[in-house]
């Protein structure tokens, strides 16, 4: 591609490409392409100018290669994202250029009796907003708008009504523009992971396939405790969905032959097989925008106490207003009062700080589905941990397969994998993986799977029962017989045990190997140190390996052999003695305490069920990024009330200034459309 250097200098240099025009789409080809190159560590495209400035840290003859290189044709345009924020840019630049050329022209080419007749009509506009308020019996900001406007009309004062007018179009503007601007610039930094899918093949048989390579028409499986990856029909099975994120129902809806399931509601209950109708990656940035904008609705209670402050505020302006007029007589100085509001920037500063943060915590591997579950977070003093996934690394490792009767442990191994590859669970996953390294092939040799929440798994296989999962399972529900075995009465204690049965006997017992994350005690150290005085580790292991974990992490208490409802029911009792408290889990078992928690966060590789139900979900690469969503939560909640301080403070002056004269009203309304937008931007800044 022809290139012309404009400027250079040391790690930067500003090109222009030799072409007449570039449209927008090839504007953010080149940007991304080029920001994709190593060495490269920044790149602005202006597509009205044909103009790129790159910033890099490799030689100059590196990047003017690569500027020879480049082609449009060529360019992989995988790298360009859905939505990259150039259109949204563009549409409100050309909006508020568009308004600032009117009212220019305006004034300097129409005669005085057009612009007054122009400024009654638009005047009308205002007008008609405030009374509808009044009539609905609210007093809010577009009562003292239509207040001002009309007041000043009344008096002749076209120029300050159309001041006045213009100041709240830019603003309007401005205001959109920035929301806008958040929410497009939070959901291009969220992602929708892209999951497996258990594909059925011609023959009957289901294999483990990438969802990308699914297309319309076939059929695949989903079984409790997962995402439906694809919107579909369902030609067999039963199933109770949860499609609250979709629909907003509260309880999950039973599915039969012939319902319609969405990707990204979860099978709590049960499985289905759908017929798929919509393909991957359809709609993915809208559903996370639809996402974004349903959180903006779970307002903290800040976010709350401003915008009735706000809203409550109006009365007394209009009260102040009144008063001033009444005592001065003094219309000018009682309009500067009218040109001043609170409501504008705290109801736009407000909102936008918790986009901002949500942007920040996304930046860190970390997904928050609304405000208040940061505040959540900022006041809590009890945090629980699951162990398993949780404490400890989300990918356990077998250690040792103990097999009784003289069976073959790779052939318990083979057989335990076969059942525990439907229910992705971090200890499933590790029977599945050791499997995999030894190069053990499981085939479907079994009928149905039936999944007990925290207990187990139960088939057949060959004629005879197969169940695999916990002592209290296997041994106490199912009632096996224990093998007459020695090496069964003196299983190695530093392992979790997965016991396998067939035909109502033990056949082998699986050892779990679950290091502990490296950086727990650190991290438990950390939210002590932030203000977190009660940390609770819950487990249904064994009380001997929840005892060793508990003593290297520095958890305050654990609980070891509880169900999922023994969880739910110690943070209910929390409550109760006027605790908040998080929840911390990855499986199935801890939904219902994820539920019952103040804010429920989940680990990004644990059951989709629990991502789903989950109110924040973290990177499963460290615990850090606990400590950092703290670090965040209590950041915003000083920023929300510092904004909070600020625009009543700043406004309150103005409003001083205009009464004794010093501030004219249209001043007035400028400072303050312009210090609404500054604590805007302010709001936006890195936490």
């Amino acid at each position: 591609m022809k290139c012309t250097i404009l400027h250079e200098s040391k790690g930067r240099m500003r090109v222009r490409f030799c072409q007449k025009r570039m449209t927008m789409i090839q504007a953010d080809i080149v940007e991304y392409t080029l920001a994709a190159v190593s060495g490269v560590e920044r790149v602005k495209v202006y597509d009205r100018t044909c103009d790129a400035v790159i910033c890099y840290s490799c030689t100059k003859k590196e990047i003017l290669q690569i500027l020879a290189r480049f082609s449009y044709d060529k360019a992989d345009t995988s790298l360009v994202p859905e939505h990259t924020g150039r259109m949204l840019n563009r549409e409100y630049e050309d909006k508020l250029a568009a308004s600032v050329m009117k009212r220019f022209i305006s004034k300097l080419i129409l005669p005085a009796p057009i612009r007054q007749l122009m400024m009654i009509v638009k005047s009308a506009g205002h007008i008609r907003k405030g009374l509808k308020c009044l009539a609905k019996g609210q007093l809010r900001v577009e009562v003292l708008d239509a207040t001002a406007i009309a007041v000043s009309m009344l008096r002749g004062d076209t120029n300050t009504a159309g001041s006045v007018m213009f100041l709240l179009k830019v603003g309007d503007i401005l205001d959109e523009w920035t929301h806008k601007r958040s929410v497009d610039d939070l959901a291009r930094t969220m992602s929708l992971g892209i999951e497996n899918v258990w594909l059925k093949t011609a023959d009957g048989t289901e294999v483990l396939a990438p969802v990308s390579s699914i297309v319309k028409g076939d059929v695949i499986t989903v079984r409790t405790g997962s995402m439906i990856p694809l919107d579909g029909k369902v030609i067999g099975g039963d199933a109770m969905v949860n499609q609250a994120s979709m629909t907003g129902e509260s309880v999950p809806v039973h599915k039969s032959n012939g319902a319609y399931v969405y990707a990204g509601t979860v099978v709590e209950d049960g499985e289905c097989t759908v017929s798929v109708e919509n393909t991957a990656g359809g709609g993915r940035y809208d559903r996370i925008v639809k996402m974004i904008e349903e959180s903006e609705k779970l307002k903290s209670a800040a976010e709350d106490k401003a915008s009735h402050i706000a809203d409550g505020l109006v009365k007394w302006s209009l009260g102040g207003t009144l008063l001033t007029w009444l005592l001065t007589r003094n219309a000018a100085k009682a309009l500067s009062i009218l040109m001043v509001d609170f409501s504008c920037a705290l109801k736009l500063a407000m909102p936008i700080s918790v986009l901002s943060a949500m942007k920040e915590c996304s930046r860190s591997g970390i997904t928050v589905k609304g405000g208040r579950f940061l505040e959540a977070v900022a006041e809590a003093d009890t945090i629980v941990f699951d162990k398993t996934g949780t404490l400890t690394y989300s990918s356990p490792r077998v250690a040792e397969v103990i097999a009784f009767g003289g069976r073959d442990e790779n052939e318990m191994l083979r057989l335990g994998a076969c059942l525990e590859e439907h229910y992705p669970h971090s200890i499933a996953n590790a029977v599945v993986d050791e499997a995999a390294k030894r190069g053990l092939m499981h085939e479907e040799r079994h009928s149905k799977v039936e999944y007990v929440v925290a207990h187990g798994i139960s088939s057949t296989v060959d004629g005879e029962r197969v169940i695999i999962g916990s002592y209290h399972f296997v041994v106490e529900d199912a009632k096996c017989t224990l093998p007459d075995d020695k090496r069964f009465l003196s299983l190695p204690p530093e392992y979790s045990h997965l016991y396998l049965a067939i035909g109502g006997e033990i056949a082998a017992v699986i050892c779990i190997e679950d290091p502990l994350r490296s950086e727990a005690p650190q991290v438990i150290n950390a939210l002590h140190a932030a203000g977190i005085s009660k940390v609770v580790m819950m487990t249904g292991d064994n009380e001997r390996t929840a005892r060793v974990v508990a003593e290297k992490v520095g958890v305050d208490e654990y609980h070891a052999g509880v169900l999922p409802e023994d969880k739910a029911e110690f943070i209910r009792r929390e409550h109760a003695a006027g605790r908040k408290v998080i929840m911390i889990g990855d499986g199935v078992n801890d939904s219902p305490a994820l539920s019952e928690s103040d804010a429920g966060i989940a680990i990004s590789t644990g059951a989709a069920i629990a991502r789903e139900i989950a109110d924040i979900t973290i990177s499963a690469d460290d615990l850090y990024a606990l400590t950092e969503l703290k670090r965040l939560s209590d950041a915003l909640m000083k920023r929300i009330h510092w904004n909070y301080r600020a625009i009543i403070s700043f406004n309150a002056a103005l409003i001083a200034l205009g009464v004794v004269g010093v501030l004219p009203p249209a001043t007035s309304a400028l400072l303050h459309n312009a210090s609404t937008l500054a604590i805007g931007l302010k709001s936006t800044t890195e936490l």
